[in-house]
């Protein structure tokens, strides 16, 4: 049976990345599993799609190159991705700058504190990392 999970990512990933990379990991799992999956991305945690910063996190969660950005690439075919604009802005990141930014092939969807209620309460399964 599908379940709806949501995981909000707020990890700053320069403090405890391979807590970032087991919260990606796990959300791709659900994805690989057939699950809807949603996921938050707040406070520096939106650094995690900011592409040279994950280009450049293998090496502080002890993997070898590229396997944070293939974590990324499944989670952006397969799940709903959200990032919180405030937190964006802070890095100087804005809907309108963030191809420039960004991982390529990011559909995300722009929020805040609104979006991270409306996603839990809609989900059988919320994780928070």
């Amino acid at each position: 049976m599908n379940k709806n999970y949501f995981f909000q990512i707020s990890t700053d990933p320069d403090v405890d990345a391979r807590k970032c990379a087991v919260a990606m990991a796990c959300a791709a799992q659900a994805v690989a599993d057939g699950h809807n999956v949603s996921v938050f991305f707040a406070s520096h945690a939106v650094k995690l799609l900011h592409r040279d910063f994950i280009e450049n996190m293998d090496k502080n969660v002890s993997q070898e190159p590229g396997f944070c950005l293939e974590i990324l690439k499944d989670l952006i075919r397969g799940a709903e991705l959200f990032c919180s604009t405030g937190s964006q802005a802070v890095l100087g990141v804005t809907p309108e700058n963030g191809t420039e930014v960004l991982v390529e092939g990011l559909d995300l969807n722009w929020s805040g504190p609104p979006g991270v209620i409306a996603l839990s309460a809609d989900a059988d399964v919320s994780l928070s990392y």
